[in-house]
């Protein structure tokens, strides 16, 4: 009595508040590969979220996802569905949102028969043997690359062990040597050409300068002034002064600590001096050579006559 009073009830509570989602198809009972519409309609159009596609679907599957329609306040989501396996299979339940409120669909069972074959009208053929396809270009195109190589390796081996002629040994000429006090003269006067500190690039002019001095003194009395120090340098020259192998001037001496020690201070503790004192270091340069050629010149002298 009382599973009549529930029935009764949810009867009547059916048809005072209609569903508000509902699922059916066009046919429950297909043949494989036949196509059928899986359609959901849903009783509002306001705040409604739809899965973006059908989930767990078993042998069965969605050709065609048809955009949403509206139609009289109502929501219509078609699907167009088949099955390539025979057997029967759900659409499962769906679950959707209306107005953050979740409502879960019925599933739909789907039956898909295989397509009968009548043996006495349809003839059965044996199976056929696999077939050789007709040979193409693909088929020759590695043996025909191993051919032009060897092809090429065989000219290359031909010329370079027959045709090919000894080379002809050009006689270079000997380098003429310039001393280095007229190089360091040059450099000084391509320095001149170059503008540098007239244009803003101190720092390089007194690299390209204090390299010169230096350059001339390691060629010329074999200190590696290059290498050094400024201070060592000086303490260098001091120590071939006390010895007696070449007695330099003090003041050349001072001149030269003075332009290195200008020159560090540029480069190293970006010191800017002005136009006057610039071309006083390089008049100092260029007296720097001027008074140890003479000296060094006069080294070599003795050195001959000993």
């Amino acid at each position: 009595m009382s599973a009549r009073i529930f029935l009764f009830f949810s009867l009547i509570s059916y048809l005072a508040f209609p569903q508000k989602v509902i699922v059916k198809s066009d046919t429950t009972n297909i043949r494989i590969g036949e196509q059928f519409m899986y359609q959901i309609n849903i009783n509002d159009t306001a705040n409604v979220i739809l899965p973006e596609k059908i989930e767990n679907l078993k042998s069965l599957e969605v050709v065609n996802d048809i955009e949403v329609d509206t139609l009289k306040n109502t929501l219509i989501k078609k699907y167009v569905m088949t099955g390539f396996d025979s057997g029967a299979f759900y659409i499962p339940s769906q679950q959707i949102f209306i107005k953050n409120r979740a409502y879960i669909t019925d599933s739909i069972l789907i039956n898909v028969a295989t397509i009968a074959i009548d043996t006495t009208k349809q003839k059965l053929f044996p199976i056929k043997a696999i077939q050789s396809e007709p040979l193409v270009y693909d088929d020759f195109k590695p043996y025909i690359i191993w051919v032009i190589l060897i092809l090429i390796l065989i000219a290359v081996f031909v010329y370079y062990f027959v045709f090919r002629k000894k080379p002809i040994v050009d006689q270079e000429e000997p380098l003429v040597q310039i001393p280095p006090y007229d190089e360091a003269i040059e450099k000084l006067k391509k320095l001149d050409n170059k503008l540098l500190w007239q244009n803003n690039q101190i720092k390089k002019y007194y690299s390209e300068l204090t390299e010169i001095i230096r350059d001339f003194i390691e060629k010329e009395l074999k200190i590696p002034a290059l290498e050094i120090t400024t201070q060592e340098l000086i303490e260098a020259l001091s120590n071939l002064d006390k010895s007696e192998t070449l007695q330099i001037d003090k003041e050349t001496t001072r001149k030269l600590n003075s332009l290195l020690s200008e020159a560090d201070l540029v480069k190293f503790a970006k010191s800017t001096p002005l136009s006057h004192e610039i071309e006083d270091d390089r008049k100092d340069a260029e007296n720097i050579l001027n008074d140890l050629k003479p000296l060094i010149i006069e080294e070599a002298e003795n050195d001959e006559l000993e």
